[in-house]
């Protein structure tokens, strides 16, 4: 119909008569519907709020709520004097920055956009999964937090005495948990400025008010912390050792001075260590001082294998309850064969020493990416971790210059929320044989 053509905007009459339900819920879910079905079209303009209020009966207030439904769907895009469109109709919510990565075509030679780990220098899994399948309680349907024998693993290195612990299906699944059971939809989050590209990606699912936290080569500053807490945020998001971006970490300075202020909030604290084992600095948490309000997940894909899919969480009795018990809408716990063998890898002499030479293997690699870009003129800080973080002049330039030459690079806008250009690479496999070319070409993306 001529109504609904891309080039117009929607009539506002039209639309009512299609909506039955007039409440916020069922106008967002009758138009979503129209959408998925095609009837309303990709690139069609939406009837301006109070139009199509006063078309409806309603307030303006009830379909600006659901038009935000929307929005955080990334169904409709757009707000104020430019109008809003539809801009997609995959209705499911999905990890909008996160799927952009990794499709860069067929001519790429260096794909550094995700900072992953050498499957060459993860373990060697076999003996492991062998006494995986020897685990008590195989194949019960009782849903444990944690298998013993991995909470007996993971204790002697945990950075606090922590109350109550739970395994989940890896470092995100973990993080994802924890947001969807002790956020409401709509709360203010602070977190650290930049930040992994899928935790921006769970908040936006819960319609968070993000507040940055700039940070600096020890971590979140404490005065940028101090303002975000003004505005009474639900939750303080970070990470307490090697970030995955820039590298930094805390020192014991830093950290007293970021306990004290948290202290005198009642801020839930967060913590993500996605590196785990592989950082080259001891683990460290909020938990030692706020254990009431701390909650720690370590990840343990980056040292042992992303296909374990295990990470562990830890945090008083009621949150990890109340997260326990938000998980039995799924799987309701992680697979016991899994936990007992990455608890047979933890203890294992062999497993660890090849950690310990991961590291090292990494650092060196980061090292000598570090050293041709300073030879270069890009001076850039002596850190840890699995990538590199850039100033650029113009990210799009940098990515086009870079893929122009077969290498493909995180762009910062998929992990930064404040002003800034930035490219993030990866350096946990780069070859000795391909240092020189990348740096050259990261030069030539300088401008």
């Amino acid at each position: 119909m001529a109504e609904n053509s891309p080039e117009k905007t929607l009539d506002a009459q039209w639309l009512a008569t299609q909506l039955q339900d007039r409440s916020m819920r069922g106008i967002a879910i009758e138009t979503a519907a129209l959408i998925r079905s095609g009837v309303i079209e990709i690139g069609t303009h939406l009837p301006a709020v109070r139009e199509l209020a006063q078309a409806l009966g309603v307030s303006p207030a009830t379909v600006s709520a659901a038009w935000g439904q929307l929005r955080r769907q990334k169904v409709i895009a757009g707000r104020g004097r430019n109008g809003v469109w539809v801009c997609g109709d995959m209705l499911s919510p999905r990890p909008a920055r996160f799927e952009k990565i990794g499709n860069f075509g067929e001519h790429i030679i260096a794909d550094l956009a995700l900072s992953s780990p050498d499957p060459a220098l993860l373990p060697e899994l076999h003996e492991a999964m062998q006494h995986g399948v020897s685990a008590d309680n195989l194949n019960s349907y009782q849903r444990e937090a944690i298998a013993p024998a991995l909470l007996d693993a993971v204790k002697p290195d945990w950075p606090y005495n922590a109350p109550s612990f739970m395994a989940a299906d890896g470092g995100f699944d973990a993080m994802n948990l924890t947001l969807q059971t002790l956020l409401m939809q709509g709360s203010v989050v602070a977190i650290e400025d930049p930040t992994a590209t899928r935790l921006l990606d769970m908040l936006d699912n819960l319609g968070a008010q993000v507040v940055p936290v700039k940070c600096d080569e020890f971590g979140p500053i404490p005065e940028s912390l101090s303002l975000a807490l003004n505005k009474n945020p639900s939750a303080f998001i970070y990470q307490p050792r090697t970030h995955s971006h820039c590298g930094h970490a805390l020192n014991d300075a830093r950290f007293a001075a970021l306990a004290e202020i948290l202290g005198e909030s009642n801020t839930l604290v967060i913590e993500d260590d996605g590196i785990g084992q592989l950082s080259a600095y001891p683990p460290v948490s909020m938990g030692s001082v706020l254990p009431d309000r701390t909650v720690h997940v370590r990840s343990y894909s980056k040292a042992y294998g992303p296909d374990l899919r295990l990470a562990v969480l830890s945090g008083s009795e009621d949150l990890v309850k109340q997260i326990k018990s938000f998980r039995n809408f799924g799987a309701g716990w992680s697979s016991r064969i899994l936990q007992q063998a990455l608890a047979w890898l933890i203890n294992d002499a062999k497993t660890q020493a090849g950690i310990t030479h991961a590291k090292a293997v990494y650092a060196e690699r980061r090292k000598a990416m570090s050293d041709a870009l300073r030879i270069r003129g890009v001076n850039i800080p002596e850190r840890d971790g699995l990538a590199i973080w850039i100033p650029v002049p113009s990210e799009q330039f940098a990515l086009v210059t870079l893929a122009a030459r077969g290498i493909a690079v995180l762009p910062g806008e998929r992990c930064r929320i404040g002003p800034g250009q930035f490219i993030r690479i990866s350096t946990s496999q780069i070859m000795a044989d391909k240092v020189d070319l990348i740096a050259d070409a990261i030069v030539l993306a300088m401008g």
